[in-house]
């Protein structure tokens, strides 16, 4: 046999002789069948050590991609195009009702400017309670001896949970209505589980949340946008068809406004006396800054028709990976049998370390904090904003980490502009289903600097004027 095999790059003999055998199969340089050189030949011919040719024949032998027959030598085995390379007819497709649709929160390397909407900056983690929660997680990890967690959740986690929302949310809720999920998008996909059928009618906000639409459409789901206004979900144009409705009540997303107390009880008598399920999704309701916090829907809820959605990711940080969800009581039987045959249950270290820090107290404490700290962001890009009324609007938002702008006059290229400037900002006219140019943009104030702000609206002005 007559082969090349450079041993080129980086690490061990070995692993280089390993690599470059591999390269041969599959190059299709190693046909099927083929007799290798006996160890010692090859090890002469490429000045190597012969335990060097040993170990690696063992390895591809051991892989299945060689066997080794006794009084015979070393052989290439017959493989499958998918190892040799050979071109083979295309396989399993995209899905039924699948399409390919953009992957959101993948962010490129940060820009000057960090005005993402929606993210919190992991530096402001109370990183010492946070140390001292993990390690008493450790400490009740290593006491523990039942076989796995729970399928619902940690139960001291439920049980902080359903305090928290109770005296932070107005929501009344026991820990058996409470499920732990690995963020809000697990809640939306469980739900869509038990929920959707193909075909069936799905009603979003106008403009909204990207993921929830690709999450109800990715199960087949018809999905049909409803406008909002300045009180909330314009509830009289919602399909008389739907089986779902997604809505943020506590402040819309993206444009602000919270769902007045006429359209809730509009909504919910919407569907009172139908098969219809509300998910509500209260995305970062912890932080409102004018007036006082607005119940939850949720609260209101008195046929068992709502899906509370909440998460832990504005407040402490998305890595967590940690939510919850208020199962309405007829789906809380489905809802448990869909999360033990997706990932079963969340990490109960995680869980455990989160329960003791709400337990203690400091969870609450960095919650003040978080919510002066931005109180303070706000108020700061407010009146960085209004020095430039000429270029755009601020739309009223009394909660949340981001506010909205809506520009006096279109602004062609704007991701470009964006880009030069060192901006790290959202197109507004991404959350509209169908856009028609850009329309504003998302501006967050969770991520970025107190001294960035103003300079970084100034850098803002100069590019949407070029």
């Amino acid at each position: 046999m007559q082969i090349h095999l450079p041993l080129n790059g980086t690490g061990t003999v070995p692993q280089r002789l390993y690599r470059d055998l591999r390269l041969a199969l599959a190059e299709g340089r190693l046909a099927p069948g083929e007799r290798l050189p006996p160890s010692r030949a090859l090890a002469a011919e490429l000045g190597i050590a012969r335990q060097a040719v040993v170990d690696t024949y063992e390895r591809l032998v051991a892989e299945g991609f060689f066997e080794a027959r006794r009084g015979a030598g070393t052989f290439v085995r017959r493989l499958p195009p998918v190892v040799t390379g050979e071109q083979v007819e295309p396989g399993v497709g995209p899905g039924r009702h699948w399409r390919p649709l953009p992957v959101w929160g993948d962010r490129e390397a940060p820009r000057r400017y960090n005005f993402a909407g929606g993210v919190t900056d992991r530096r402001l983690l109370p990183m010492t309670d946070w140390r001292r929660a993990v390690m008493h997680a450790l400490r009740e990890e290593a006491r523990d001896r039942t076989l796995q967690g729970e399928c619902q959740g940690y139960l001291g986690l439920r049980e902080g949970i359903s305090h928290y929302l109770g005296y932070s949310r107005g929501l009344p809720c026991a820990a058996d209505e409470v499920m732990v999920t690995q963020g809000a998008m697990q809640g939306m996909d469980l739900l869509s589980r038990v929920r959707i059928a193909p075909g069936a009618v799905v009603a979003v906000e106008e403009p909204g949340y990207p993921p929830a639409r690709w999450v109800f459409e990715s199960y087949g789901a018809r999905v049909v946008g409803v406008p909002v206004d300045e009180q909330g979900l314009c509830v009289d144009q919602v399909p008389e068809a739907a089986s779902m409705i997604y809505v943020t009540p506590s402040h819309q997303f993206p444009l602000g406004m919270p769902m007045t107390l006429e359209r809730r009880l509009q909504l919910l008598d919407f569907v009172r006396g139908r098969d219809v399920l509300i998910v509500e999704d209260d995305y970062d309701g912890e932080f409102r800054f004018d007036g006082r916090s607005l119940e939850a829907l949720k609260s209101l809820d008195r046929h068992q028709q709502v899906a509370y959605l909440g998460s832990f990711s504005k407040v402490l940080h998305a890595d967590l990976r940690l939510g919850y969800m208020i199962m309405p009581k007829g789906l809380q039987p489905a809802l448990r049998q869909a999360k033990s045959l997706t990932d079963g249950r969340a990490p109960n270290l995680m869980q455990k370390a989160l329960a003791n820090l709400i337990e203690e107290g400091a969870f609450a404490r960095h919650l003040r904090r978080m919510q002066r700290l931005y109180q303070r962001r706000r108020q700061r890009l407010l009146e960085a904003l209004a020095q430039r009324p000429d270029l755009w609007n601020c739309l009223p938002q009394v909660a949340g980490i981001h506010l909205t702008l809506e520009f006096r006059q279109s602004v062609d290229k704007l991701e470009a502009r964006l880009l030069g400037a060192g901006i790290n900002a959202e197109d507004l006219g991404g959350f509209h289903a169908s856009s028609e140019g850009t329309k504003g943009l998302l501006i967050g104030f969770g991520m970025i600097d107190d001294e960035d702000i103003e300079v970084g609206v100034r850098a803002l002005a100069r590019a949407l004027s070029a």
